[in-house]
């Protein structure tokens, strides 16, 4: 017996076997980063809301222009499954539909990560997605829509909400119109509606791929934006094919990588690292007024980022020399995929210039933030 086939209990390493060609092997196969809603930098919980943006979740974004909105990531989760969060919403004040109603929760990926998709040519490839969901109070029919944003293509499939926990698995066919573009921008929305109005119910729902016609893509849809409605979602996941294999879990560092390219906490404010006396960067003093500093951000980031800051005074400390004190919000200056200038001007502050200095948390006010979301 040769020295390969012994360390592989007798199959040669080279040998093709079925687990090694099937394509459920392959790591990363999910197409969706944190489907398991693990990841939540922006903080677990936040009330009042009615407008668009990234609340909670990493990686999932909202459209909201029907009821005021609690948004959580929650610990009840399908029994048995792995699953340790989910994605909550809950409807503090609801509201009637009016025609132009669209209220949905989402996910946006870039196109060169879906190249292998191959849509738009005669070898395109199905997709299945599949996801754990409940509502603990309105049940109804909810859709659940692929958009194409680069051809302005879409398909639209319904399911059948519950107040219990279900795997749902739905399989969207091959598009062969329309290819995607090979880049950083947003190329495919997963869709999960909440409400809608006649603008999008007054057709025929698309059930197979085709050009976007509004009034087809969420027929039937019923009005979850009612008060004291609860929705649930976990286990998402897209992969290519015509069926549904097991969640892929991924270390939670792996995981967490993933979603530094779209958004860096660096300070998480009044969570669990965001006491006083933080260390943020290393600085220096321009005309004993001035504040300049590099932030290094822990991997590229999809686009240069944006700085996000919390306006209160005083949340941030700059210590040079011996001496120092508070200033308000930091400005960012230049800004590229690994790094960010941070800098503030009119400080107050009688410091030297060319000293170096130290920029650091002054409470748990606190917050700073990269993103470069889609």
């Amino acid at each position: 017996m040769s020295k390969s086939q012994i360390a592989t209990g007798g199959i040669a390493d080279d040998a093709v076997t079925t687990a090694k060609t099937s394509y459920s092997a392959f790591p990363f196969r999910n197409l969706i980063i944190n489907g398991d809603m693990s990841i939540a930098q922006r903080g677990t919980s936040v009330s009042g809301k009615t407008a668009d943006g990234y609340y909670t979740t990493d990686r999932w974004n909202h459209s909201i222009n029907l009821g005021t909105w609690s948004i959580d990531q929650a610990t009840d989760v399908p029994t048995g499954q792995g699953f340790a969060k989910s994605h909550k919403m809950t409807c503090t004040a609801g509201g009637s539909t009016s025609a132009g109603t669209q209220t949905y929760f989402h996910t946006r990926l870039e196109g060169q990560n879906l190249q292998m998709l191959k849509k738009g040519t005669s070898n395109a490839e199905s997709l299945t997605l599949s996801f754990f969901a409940k509502s603990a109070t309105t049940t109804g029919t909810m859709c659940v829509e692929l958009f194409d944003t680069d051809n302005s293509r879409q398909i639209s499939k319904q399911i059948s909400l519950t107040t219990s926990w279900t795997k749902y698995t739905i399989t969207y066919d091959a598009d062969t119109t329309g290819t995607l573009n090979n880049d950083n921008g947003a190329s495919l929305y997963i869709i999960f509606w909440v409400s809608a109005g006649s603008n999008f119910t007054s057709g025929t729902l698309s059930e197979t791929w085709t050009s976007n016609t509004n009034a087809n893509r969420a027929v039937g849809q019923t009005n979850f934006a009612v008060t004291n409605t609860e929705l649930y979602f976990t286990g998402v996941q897209l992969e290519v094919g015509t069926s549904a294999s097991d969640f892929e879990f991924l270390p939670v560092d792996v995981n967490l990588m993933r979603c530094y390219r779209y958004c860096v906490d660096l300070i998480k404010g009044n969570q669990e690292d965001g006491a006083a006396n933080e260390p943020i960067c290393n600085g220096r003093i321009d005309n004993a007024d001035q504040f300049a500093g590099i932030l290094v951000l822990p991997t590229e980031m999809r686009a240069n980022p944006s700085l996000i800051v919390n306006d209160i005074s005083g949340s941030f400390y700059v210590g040079a020399g011996g001496n120092g004190g508070t200033i308000s919000t930091l400005s960012s200056g230049e800004s590229l995929r690994r790094t960010i200038e941070v800098a503030k001007s009119s400080m107050g502050l009688s410091l030297s210039a060319g000293d170096g200095a130290v920029l650091l948390t002054a409470n748990s006010n606190s917050i700073l933030r990269a993103e470069a979301e889609l």
